[in-house]
């Protein structure tokens, strides 16, 4: 089993910057990858960023490429999204997940909201 759990979502005007954080907990000795995932409302769940425990390579959406960077802390098996010149399009429900392969997301965290304003 593994535990996520997010923080750092709120509100922000267009063009902010907003830090989600994820600290994992549990069976965090087989992870391979974290990701970040947004669903807003109306919307299915989409891919936001995802790093390789590893050796932190990583992978983004052409829809947040320039603007959102995602990183970790292998000591505190907690990843980060640090995200800037948000967009009203970038509100939704932030979710961080955790796998032990490649492939599929095992564990997901609770969410957290970012709402950008005009």
């Amino acid at each position: 089993q593994v535990q996520l759990v997010e923080s750092g979502g709120g509100l922000v005007q267009v063009g902010g910057s907003l830090r989600l954080s994820c600290a994992a907990s549990g069976r965090t000795f087989s992870t391979y990858a974290m990701g970040w995932f947004r669903q807003a409302p109306g919307k299915e769940r989409e891919f936001v960023a995802s790093i390789r425990w590893s050796v932190g390579s990583t992978v983004y959406a052409d829809s947040v490429k320039g603007r959102f960077t995602i990183s970790r802390d292998n000591a505190k098996n907690t990843v980060v999204l640090q995200m800037s010149s948000l967009k009203p399009e970038d509100t939704a429900v932030y979710y961080c997940a955790w796998t032990m392969r490649s492939g599929r997301y095992d564990y997901w965290g609770q969410g957290t909201q970012v709402t950008v304003s005009e």
